[in-house]
């Protein structure tokens, strides 16, 4: 959910970009039909797409979730990433973002690895733990209304299998978390998440500066 990673100056954000984004056509044809959107900050930023592409092949991932669709540019970066026979879960509920997200999946031809569950999330994350599907997803990207943040985040924590990773956005927040004098209550919830994930012994834990700062928590094999 920011265009590029925080706290750049215009001249060294350009250099990163000219000297480490490798892009297909199709994404960048994506990051710039977003750009015209009216919530086009909520895009995340190409380093960003292409660090979660990244880490999904570090781990292996096969099976993964999304929560939180948008125009589909985070799903289109870890769905190139993931084997032919790979799977996203993909949760959302604006039918109308999500067609330009599946558009541009197909012209990617990586439509068949999303599976596009358009309803609340947490109902789609019940079901699939009512399904008997905890423990088996290799990775999680959380990028929704942060109302709802920690609510994905264990829920999340029991749908990935022990040595998989969960990737929650946002958690920089513009700087807000840092200022003392934010006290609105988007602000607070990530606050509070951030602490909440730091002193999980559940997990390992890293808090980066990539994108709007991007909270990586690998869940722990032996907990």
């Amino acid at each position: 959910m920011s265009s590029q990673s925080i706290g750049l100056d215009a001249r060294l954000y350009e250099y990163l970009l000219s000297a480490s984004i490798k892009e297909l056509p199709v994404q960048t044809e994506l990051r710039k039909r977003t750009a015209e959107h009216p919530q086009s900050r909520m895009q995340i930023s190409p380093e960003q797409g292409q660090f979660m592409a990244l880490l999904v092949q570090l781990i292996g991932a096969k099976k993964t979730l999304e929560i939180g669709v948008f125009t589909g540019y985070s799903a289109l970066c870890v769905a190139l990433a993931l084997p032919d026979d790979g799977q996203i879960v993909a949760c959302d509920v604006n039918e109308k973002d999500c067609a330009i997200a599946r558009t541009y999946w197909q012209k990617a031809n990586i439509a068949h690895k999303i599976d596009l569950r358009l309803a609340p999330a947490l109902d789609t994350l019940d079901h699939l733990i009512d399904s008997g599907e905890s423990n088996t997803f290799d990775f999680a990207f959380i990028d929704a209304d942060k109302s709802n943040y920690d609510s994905y985040y264990e829920k999340s924590l029991q749908l990935v299998r022990p040595g998989g990773l969960i990737a929650i956005d946002n958690m920089l927040w513009y700087g807000r978390v840092a200022d003392p004098d934010m006290q609105d209550k988007r602000t607070q919830r990530i606050r509070a998440l951030n602490g909440k994930v730091r002193d999980d012994e559940r997990v390992t834990m890293s808090l980066l500066p990539v994108g709007d700062g991007l909270l990586l928590a690998l869940r722990n094999r032996d907990e």
